[in-house]
C-alpha cells in the first residue's frame, strides 16, 4: 500500500474530499445551488478552488449526482442529510495553557453522555458541573460519542458524521468551550469513538468511495477495509480523525469503542498505527495523548507496546472485574454473569485482571482469553460498578441502586475506587442516583425506529421480560426519564453517599499502597456464607460486606494486637479491634496496617 501524493487540504475552510474513482466533483454551495468545479489532485483527491468562509453551508456532487454532505464535515446544524458547514478551529481562544495535560492510566475517570447529563443536554449546561466533579476528586471526564447522528437524542453509537460534533450538542464550538472549561478546573478530557462501523442512517461514505468491505464483517455488517485496495486512505480517515481530536479540540484521550470489531490482516494493524501517531503527536506537543480501548478479547497484546509486538493501547475496559464485583453483590447470574458470583471468582478479578484468561467461558461456549503478562500495570486496565453498557443495556437500563441496600453499593465503590486499577464512575453513581439509563433512539427514518423498537422487545422477551414492560427506544419520553434527576443529590441520602464517594477517592490519592499500580501487592480472601470480603493492598485492608446483619472479619496476618487505623467507615457503629473488623451490615471499612 503506497500514500498517495496528496491528501485532505490542511485548510479547514477549503473543502476537499478523496473519491478515487469520481469523473467530476462539485461544490455544491446550500444557499442558492451554485456548482463550482472541483480540481482532480493525486491519491484521489478531489479539492475546492476557493476558500470558504466560516459559517458557509456547502455539499458535494460526485458526477453530477445528487449533492451529499462532507465526509469529514465538522458541523451538521441541519442534521446528518443536510449541508457541512465550515468550521475554523484555529479561531477559538484557549485559555488552558497552564494545563499540564492528563494521562488516562491512574486517573479517577467520570462517563457521562451528554444529552442526559443535564436537562439541556448541551456540553455547555455540562461544563456549568464540572467544578462538582473536581471537588468530587475526578481527574479525567469522559464523553460518550459525540458524533453527528440521526435525530436529536440518542447514544451516538451510530454516528455517521465521525469529523462532527452532534449540533443538539452545541456543535464543534460547544466541544472546545468545554474543553478548555475542563482543562481550567485541571480535569482531562476522554471522548469515545466509534471506528467499528456507522449508523444504519445518514451514512455518505460510500458515496464517495468504499470505505468499507465484504471481506470483513461485523455485528453491524461490512467491516471496515483497513486493509483491502485503497485503504490507506480509510487508515487515514481514522487515523485523522483521532490526532484532529487530539489536536484542535486538544482532547487528552481516545476510548476505541469495540476495537475486536475493527478486522485488520495487515502487516501493521490500524490500531498499533493509530498507537504510534497518537503518541507521537503527544510527543510533539509535549502533552500526554492515550488510548483506551474496549476489547471483548480478554488479550493483554492489546496494551502491550507496539514495538514488542502488540497494539499499543495506553489501558483497556475490564468488563470481568465488574460482572464479578456485579453478580458478587446481586446474586445475577444470567447472561454472561453465568461464571460470575462467588468470592472465589471476585477474588481471582481483583488479582488476575481477567477471570476468563485462557479457561471455558460458559456464556461464549468456547476457550476465551489468556493470561495477563506479570509485567502489565494494574492501571492498564479500566474497572466500574457501572457504565453505559452495563446498565443501558438492562431492559429496563436499571442502576444497582433499583435492588442493592446503599452499604451494598458502597462496598462496591470501594472495591472500585481502592483497587490497583484505573476506576471510572458512571453519573450519578456518587450519589446513588436511581434515575434509569435507558436505550433510547430518534431515528428519523419511520421505517427503521419501528424496527428497532421491534427488536429491542423481542430481545428482551426471549429473556423472560414481558415487551410491554420494555422502554420503546423511540419515545421520547425513553430519553426524558433517562435525564440525571440532581434533586438526588442534595438529600439526606444523596448527600451522605456522595460523601462517602469523596473520602474513598481521597483516599486512594492520599494511600501510595491504594493508588498503587503494582498488582503483586494485592491479595484477596472472602467468605461467601458470611458475605464479606477482604482486599489486602500493601499495608492498606478494605473490607466489604453484603450481609444484611453484623459479620466480623479477620485482618489477615498479625495479632489480635496488630489492629490498625480505621480509615474509612460506612457505618459509624463499624469497629476495628482484636485483630477483626465489625461491620453491623453492608458497607465497607477501610484500615491502615
Amino acid at each position: 500500500m503506497s500514500a498517495p501524493a496528496t491528501g485532505p487540504t490542511s485548510d479547514p475552510r477549503t473543502p476537499s474530499v478523496w473519491s478515487p474513482s469520481a469523473t467530476s466533483m462539485d461544490l455544491v454551495l446550500a444557499a442558492d445551488g451554485t456548482r463550482i468545479p472541483m480540481s482532480a489532485a493525486e491519491g484521489g483527491w478531489w479539492i475546492a478552488p476557493d476558500r470558504l468562509a466560516v459559517g458557509t453551508d456547502y455539499l458535494f456532487s460526485r458526477d453530477g449526482r445528487d449533492p451529499a454532505p462532507d465526509p469529514r464535515s465538522a458541523h451538521q446544524p441541519d442534521g446528518v442529510h443536510g449541508p457541512s458547514r465550515i468550521f475554523d478551529p484555529r479561531d477559538f481562544t484557549w485559555s488552558d495553557d497552564a494545563f499540564a495535560g492528563a494521562g488516562l492510566r491512574g486517573s479517577v475517570i467520570y462517563e457521562l453522555h451528554v444529552g442526559t447529563f443535564t436537562v439541556a443536554g448541551t456540553l455547555d449546561a455540562a461544563a456549568a458541573h464540572l467544578g462538582d466533579l473536581r471537588d468530587l476528586g475526578v481527574t479525567m471526564v469522559e464523553l460518550m460519542p459525540l458524533a453527528a447522528f440521526p435525530g436529536t437524542n440518542g447514544w451516538g453509537y451510530d454516528g455517521v458524521a465521525l469529523y462532527a460534533v452532534h449540533d443538539a450538542y452545541g456543535g464543534p464550538a460547544a466541544l472546545q468551550r468545554f474543553v478548555d472549561a475542563a482543562h481550567g478546573h485541571g480535569l482531562g478530557v476522554c471522548l469515545d469513538v466509534v471506528y467499528n462501523h456507522l449508523g444504519p442512517d445518514g451514512n455518505y461514505l460510500g458515496t464517495f468511495a468504499d470505505y468499507f468491505t465484504d471481506r470483513h464483517h461485523t455485528p453491524w455488517g461490512h467491516g471496515l477495509n483497513a486493509d483491502g485496495p485503497d485503504s490507506h486512505e480509510v487508515r487515514e480517515f481514522v487515523i485523522g480523525n483521532a490526532l484532529r481530536w487530539m489536536r484542535d479540540f486538544r482532547i487528552d484521550a481516545l476510548r476505541l469503542d469495540a476495537v475486536h470489531e475493527i478486522r485488520d490482516d495487515s502487516r501493521t494493524h490500524l490500531l498499533a498505527e493509530l498507537a504510534d501517531r497518537v503518541h507521537a503527536l503527544g510527543a510533539e506537543l509535549g502533552l500526554p495523548r492515550t488510548l483506551v480501548a474496549e476489547s471483548d478479547l480478554n488479550d493483554d497484546r492489546m496494551v502491550t507496546p507496539t514495538a514488542s509486538g502488540g497494539r499499543g493501547m495506553d489501558a483497556q475496559w475490564d468488563d470481568d472485574v465488574h460482572h464479578a464485583v456485579h453478580a458478587w453483590a446481586t446474586g445475577e447470574r444470567q447472561g454472561y454473569y453465568v461464571d460470575f458470583g462467588p468470592g472465589e471468582v471476585l477474588a481471582r478479578a481483583l488479582t488476575s485482571v481477567f477471570v476468563h484468561d485462557g479457561g471455558f467461558s460458559t456464556f461464549r461456549d468456547t476457550d476465551w482469553g489468556r493470561p495477563v503478562g506479570a509485567t502489565r500495570g494494574a492501571d492498564q486496565f479500566v474497572v466500574f460498578a457501572q457504565n453505559h453498557d452495563q446498565v443501558g443495556n438492562r431492559a429496563t437500563g436499571d442502576r444497582p441502586s433499583a435492588s442493592l441496600p446503599d452499604g451494598t453499593l458502597i462496598a462496591e465503590a470501594a472495591l472500585v475506587l481502592l483497587s490497583g486499577f484505573t476506576p471510572m464512575l458512571f453519573m450519578g453513581e456518587e450519589w446513588g442516583s436511581t434515575t434509569p439509563f435507558m436505550y433510547f433512539t430518534d431515528h428519523v427514518d419511520a421505517a427503521l425506529g419501528q424496527a428497532v423498537s421491534d427488536g429491542r422487545r423481542s430481545e428482551f422477551a426471549d429473556f423472560g421480560w414481558a415487551k410491554e414492560d420494555v422502554p420503546d427506544p423511540q419515545d421520547p419520553a425513553t430519553r426524558d426519564r433517562s435525564v440525571l434527576d440532581r434533586a438526588e443529590a442534595h438529600s439526606t441520602r444523596g448527600r451522605r453517599i456522595l460523601d462517602a464517594y469523596r473520602r474513598l477517592i481521597a483516599l486512594r490519592g492520599a494511600e501510595d499502597d491504594l493508588s498503587s499500580p503494582d498488582r503483586s501487592t494485592t491479595s484477596v480472601a472472602t467468605d461467601d456464607d458470611a458475605g464479606w470480603v477482604r482486599m489486602t493492598r500493601g499495608g492498606v485492608v478494605v473490607v466489604v460486606s453484603r450481609a444484611d446483619g453484623p459479620v466480623e472479619v479477620p485482618l489477615g496476618e498479625g495479632g489480635p494486637e496488630d489492629s490498625g487505623e480505621m480509615l474509612f467507615a460506612w457505618h459509624q457503629e463499624s469497629s476495628v479491634a482484636d485483630g477483626a473488623v465489625r461491620l453491623p451490615g453492608p458497607g465497607a471499612v477501610v484500615v491502615r496496617r
